[in-house]
């Protein structure tokens, strides 16, 4: 492929790549309060977290050994498009009889072939970049910006496009279908990417148990990185909060007749979408961060943004107090990048080159894996109990939102206070 084209198909492909990802991420919590799942909610964002854990690695090591990487990425997502849209199409049928049992199946299908995706992508770009003479440590996080920008146009489509009865997409199945259907387009749109060659047997592929991570379990052998691990995966239990819940919570006021008529309360994928804007400011302040204060207070800048986070959904509302929302957007950025990229940095600089890769395997293990499925099954917990359970049901507000936000935030402030005692500076400790 000539080198004039490789950015604009690499464009294209990271901006399907996650506009597929971002028509439901954040707006599937809306649809399934309204079509009465609320209390499955925790199960569906768990469900990522789940297939996260070895599904990665699993498909990894086939287009490492067997089949090319942009051959892969095209089947996973024609198996991931199919299985989307036919949820979409069964809630379309079913309507008021909606069933848990089939909608969830063809979900967890879907994502258990999406999530892989993500890293192949990566693959993808990284092949098709070297095979042009360029370097993708320069190259590449400016074509992944558009990933992120592919992200954002989704939020905002199912946010303002609506359905024949007027529903906004957001809050109906039509999410799923739009989700669907970018999916299927990639599906085809991989095939003309250029050729990821299989590695020769025994060359640069991965083991199931280096992919994953597991080969790297011998670090917790080293205090630090222990008690590294065991933090990553306790504040890797709020990341799947607000994609589960954010959008229901500011639905939720539309049935305040004091909030009903509100732009807050009508568009909350746009409200939401402020945090990946933050989101792509924030990682490029990264290194001017860890160069200033280190990787720990760097580490509890995330932590403490947490709290903010969710404090600040706790004390806004879409009317006067959407600017509380707003903020809450803006500190979501250092909420999510400076612990996810300032602990991959962590890892990267202090471990052996052997073992490398299955360090930083085992961090994405205990953060997006382990702790977002627990982390989403226990919000699930507080939130069933205070909003969605019929005894809890009293007035619009529909429960005590604010009640379980301010949960979160004190559970975020526990875990700073606790990692700020525990875990050692490797500068000072040098």
């Amino acid at each position: 492929m000539k080198e004039k084209n490789i950015n604009l198909r690499l464009i294209l492909m990271l901006f399907l790549e996650f506009a597929v990802w971002g028509a439901y991420l954040t707006s599937m919590g809306s649809f399934l309060a309204k079509a009465g799942l609320g209390p499955k909610i925790s199960i569906f964002y768990a469900m990522q977290g789940i297939v996260s854990i070895f599904m990665p690695a699993l498909i990894g090591i086939i287009a490492d050994k067997w089949i090319p990487a942009q051959k892969t990425l095209s089947l996973c997502h024609l198996i991931a498009g199919l299985s989307m849209f036919g949820a979409g199409l069964y809630a379309m049928k079913a309507g008021e009889s909606l069933q848990f049992g089939p909608l969830f199946t063809l979900y967890a299908i879907s994502v258990a072939f999406f999530m892989p995706t993500i890293a192949i992508s990566n693959s993808v770009s990284y092949s098709a970049l070297e095979g042009c003479g360029k370097d993708p440590v320069k190259d590449f996080p400016r074509l992944r910006i558009f990933g992120t920008i592919g992200f954002i146009c989704a939020m905002f489509a199912v946010n303002f496009v609506k359905n024949g009865n007027g529903v906004q997409f957001q809050n109906s199945y039509e999410q799923f279908m739009v989700s669907g259907v970018l999916s299927l387009l990639l599906a085809g749109f991989a095939l003309t990417l250029p050729n990821c060659p299989c590695k020769p047997k025994g060359e640069g592929s991965q083991s199931f148990a280096d992919a994953t991570g597991l080969s790297a379990f011998k670090l917790f052998k080293n205090g630090q990185f222990a008690v590294f691990f065991i933090f990553s995966m306790l504040l890797g239990a709020s990341l799947q909060i607000t994609n589960g819940y954010a959008n229901p919570f500011i639905n939720s006021f539309a049935s305040n007749p004091e909030f009903a008529h509100t732009w807050g309360a009508n568009n909350a994928n746009v409200i939401i979408s402020i945090g990946q804007i933050s989101e792509t400011v924030c990682i490029l302040l990264i290194p001017f961060f860890m160069k200033k204060f280190g990787i720990k207070k760097v580490m509890l800048l995330s932590m403490f943004a947490w709290v903010f986070r969710f404090g600040l959904f706790g004390l806004g509302n879409p009317g006067s107090g959407v600017w509380l929302f707003i903020l809450s957007g803006l500190v979501y950025g250092v909420a999510f990048d400076f612990f996810n990229v300032s602990g991959s940095l962590y890892v990267n600089e202090n471990t052996d080159s052997g073992i490398r890769s299955s360090a930083q395997g085992l961090f994405m293990l205990m953060t997006n894996g382990l702790g977002a499925t627990i982390g989403t099954l226990v919000a699930g917990k507080v939130i069933n109990a205070l909003v969605y359970q019929p005894q809890a049901i009293e007035g619009p507000s529909a429960g005590n939102w604010q009640l379980a936000w301010f949960i979160f935030a004190g559970y975020a402030l526990v875990v700073g206070i606790l990692f700020a005692i525990l875990f050692k500076d490797p500068q000072k400790k040098a």
